[in-house]
């Protein structure tokens, strides 16, 4: 395609909105995976969908993206953490002179949230040699209250999570600690609390016993929305498999339906051109594989052989090459096969090989086009599928297997919405972008679809 008609063909496309938004759609879906290949890289990823509670334990558990605040009046608490990096923490130390330490850590946050937290978590690292340093914690309400919540002796590492502590639930009437915490005491109702809003601080009181120990901690608020995509049942943040499932489902789109769409053209060309037992080979394996069953297959494959996304982009290329397509190709390259400059070319000693690729599949280029861009998405849609039927591959995070985990905690069931909503939306803005650009190609090269 020489630049001249490479350029009347971006100004036919430009006569069509659909197309333009289809292409804008693609490019940004191409610049998404881009961004995450650099800033997640492959390793990076597979060690944080696949980490437990201690990649993950800053988030909540099964809460939708901080953004669903936007939509709504009363507003939920959002997760936070406050450490040495990030948010209002002070700490002081004094030592003493027999080398003991009396450290003081103070974090301090407002809240402005019409709902209670999920949990209030302390993270505590601790270095001694004999004796456990010792630490004691008490919470400081907006209007002045002081509760003692609990005090204990630090290991090297410790989680303290305010929901779990059964002994502060008694001392606070047998309401939730995160709740009770919290609540208003002038509340209306005092069976149904309300979060008094202000500036809440944690104090923690450390003594370190020895020369040379010390004593930090971490405050880490879970809230009921957390992040641009909420989080699943593992604490995991969702935004880590919607990111890398883009570079999944395009690639596994694009090789598929350009690997498929070649193949099929190649065959098809052979077979045309030499005809005898050649075609009639390609022909009866065709009609063969339209009668085999194409995702039961798939399905065989990744239960008995490998659920590795590489064999099963091999399955779906090699059952996808001998379709009905063929037999579509093969009707026009019977008919380029008599044209005069088939004819020329032949007269003057051109190959075989060289007329099937310099003549023929040239020709097929036009109606190549719009059939490779319009079956990307139905092969995105075939490997989140598999996904989802739990054969896709076990160490990607992608869209289908999202999908699938939603489904395995029963994510309708208990109102997860967003769990589903986010990877299916994504799927379904894949395959309208391809197919919107798809349809207006097939219209600038087929000249029986043009617009009068």
């Amino acid at each position: 395609m020489t630049m001249n008609n490479l350029r009347k063909t971006f100004q036919e496309i430009a006569r069509y909105p659909s197309a333009i938004v289809g292409a804008v759609v693609i490019l940004a879906l191409v610049g998404v995976a881009i961004y995450t290949m650099i800033t997640i890289p492959y390793q990076k990823a597979i060690e944080l969908w696949r980490g437990g509670e201690d990649v993950w334990f800053m988030n909540p558990k099964n809460v939708p993206p901080a953004w669903f605040n936007l939509f709504t009046a009363k507003k939920q608490p959002v997760s936070f953490v406050i450490n040495d990096q990030q948010g209002q923490m002070t700490r002081t130390v004094k030592t003493h002179s027999d080398g003991s330490q009396s450290i003081t850590i103070t974090y301090t946050f407002n809240y402005a949230y019409d709902y209670f937290p999920q949990d209030i978590l302390l993270y505590f690292k601790a270095t001694f040699k004999a004796k456990q340093p010792f630490a004691s914690l008490v919470w400081i309400t907006p209007d002045g209250r002081k509760i003692n919540v609990t005090n204990f002796g630090v290991p090297n590492q410790f989680t303290y999570r305010v929901s779990q502590d059964s002994v502060l639930q008694g001392k606070l009437h047998g309401i939730d600690p995160q709740i009770a915490l919290f609540a208003d005491p002038k509340s209306p109702d005092p069976a149904n609390p309300v979060p008094l809003k202000g500036t809440y601080q944690m104090v923690v009181s450390g003594v370190t016993w020895e020369a040379n120990s010390d004593l930090s901690a971490e405050f880490v608020l879970h809230g009921q929305v957390a992040g641009l995509a909420g989080t699943d049942n593992y604490r995991r943040d969702l935004m880590v498999a919607l990111l890398w499932g883009t570079p999944v489902a395009l690639a596994f789109g694009l090789l598929a339906a350009g690997g498929t769409t070649l193949l099929t053209m190649v065959f098809s060309a052979i077979g045309a051109w030499y005809g005898g037992w050649v075609d009639g080979l390609i022909q009866r394996i065709t009609e063969v594989n339209m009668v085999l069953p194409f995702l039961p297959i798939l399905i065989m494959i990744g239960t008995l052989f490998s659920h590795s996304i590489w064999v099963i982009l091999g399955a779906t290329v090699a059952l996808s090459i001998f379709t009905a397509q063929i037999k579509a190709y093969r009707a026009i390259f019977m008919q380029v096969k008599e044209s005069t400059f088939v004819e020329a070319a032949k007269a003057y000693g051109a190959s075989n090989w060289r007329i099937i690729s310099l003549y023929l599949i040239p020709r097929m280029i036009p109606t190549l086009i719009p059939s490779l861009v319009l079956s990307v998405p139905s092969f995105v849609f075939l490997e989140a599928s598999l996904a989802v039927l739990g054969l896709g591959d076990p160490t990607l995070p992608t869209w289908g297997k999202i999908i699938d985990d939603a489904f395995n905690q029963s994510a309708l069931y208990n109102g997860w919405y967003y769990w589903i909503l986010e990877p299916a939306v994504l799927l379904m803005i894949t395959g309208l972008a391809f197919a919107l650009l798809g349809f207006a190609l097939d219209r600038i090269f087929n000249p029986r679809l043009r617009e009068a």
